[in-house]
């Protein structure tokens, strides 16, 4: 592919999408933000609009998955929960999301219900409504099956809501569960590789966990990480915050097919997506109540402290032999259209 055009990788997380973005997308956009509320300039998993005494959250998702339908999930599944997890890991309450279409002719009506009846459900855990959207249909030799697009609108008091930028020296690290499942799975799945126990997407609306841990308070940073997985994700936030962060390898909660999958297919497990894991910074008073809030959610059991936020720029994993190495950011998602 020329330097001129656009790859799978430009859309897949890491640093060739991020250029992208920068230099092409955020350069021809003059107006970014509302009433000087968190703007696309900031690149945070959505943006503010500040009204009185509160701040409406906004963010918007694409979603192209192949196979439209996989080990635990869907592509209804992943474009609720996608859009309710942007909206929770900056604080808000999710309330609402708008939801696009865009169907290949000749595309099943059983599948297209499978699929609503998925995102439905995804919707109901949370008690989000789908309030509004747009349906299209494009000819058969246009489009691969089918492609959603949600909006989702929630709502914070004013300065209470999260960033990903602001680590704090100290800070404790929480995963919320088991790295790499989706994207694995998802590779898996299309391989055709069989494990003695199902590797399935951890794909899941995570609001209700999010929730407890709020409650509890004490949270300085969060974000989820979906494309370019838990090594980006990791990475961007110590880089917007100016701070190193140190993991400690052991840790890691990573689960043994997901090692498996990884091994045989060369590929490093947090370096996939997720979608239905939260990394949340913590100040180091609050973090093991924190931690007992999420583990009491379904969707937190395998929640861990996994690291702390140090001086630096770098972060540095601690290897179960005693070294350290670097963790990057990779320059893509190794798995595409994965979400």
């Amino acid at each position: 592919m020329s330097d001129d055009k656009i790859g799978m990788n430009h859309g897949a997380g890491g640093e060739v999408m991020a250029n992208l973005i920068s230099k092409t997308i955020l350069d021809n956009l003059t107006k970014k933000s509302v009433n000087n509320g968190i703007s696309l300039d900031e690149l945070d998993d959505g943006a503010t609009i500040p009204i009185g005494d509160y701040e409406i959250v906004l963010t918007t998702d694409g979603h192209t998955i192949d196979p439209l339908f996989f080990p635990g999930g869907d592509i209804g599944r992943i474009s609720a929960s996608g859009t309710i997890n942007d909206v929770s890991v900056m604080g808000a309450k999710p309330l609402a999301i708008s939801n696009a279409i865009i169907i290949q002719e000749g595309f099943s009506i059983e599948k297209l219900d499978r699929i609503m009846k998925s995102l439905n459900e995804t919707c109901k855990e949370v008690d989000v409504a789908v309030i509004t959207g747009d349906t299209k249909v494009m000819q058969q030799d246009k489009l691969d099956g089918i492609i959603m697009v949600t909006t989702g609108i929630g709502i914070a008091k004013k300065g209470k809501i999260i960033r990903d930028s602001t680590l704090n020296i100290g800070d404790k690290i929480i995963i919320t569960g088991s790295l790499g499942d989706h994207g694995m799975s998802i590779m898996s799945f299309r391989e055709g590789f069989d494990f003695e126990t199902d590797l399935k997407s951890d794909v899941a609306p995570m609001w209700n966990v999010i929730k407890k841990a709020l409650k509890v308070g004490g949270i300085t940073a969060m974000k989820d990480p979906t494309r370019g997985g838990f090594a980006n994700a990791i990475n961007e936030m110590a880089h917007k915050s100016g701070k190193g962060i140190i993991l400690d390898q052991e840790t890691i909660p990573i689960k043994k097919e997901v090692h498996a999958a990884s091994e045989m297919l060369g590929i490093d497990p947090l370096e996939v997506a997720n979608e239905g894991k939260v990394i949340m910074s913590v100040k180091p008073d609050k973090a093991q109540d924190v931690l007992k809030a999420i583990k009491s959610e379904e969707y937190g059991k395998q929640a861990a402290i996994i690291g702390e936020v140090v001086e630096g720029d770098y972060v540095v994993i601690k290897t179960q032999i005693g070294g350290e190495r670097i963790l990057e950011s990779p320059i893509a998602d190794p798995v595409p259209r994965v979400c």
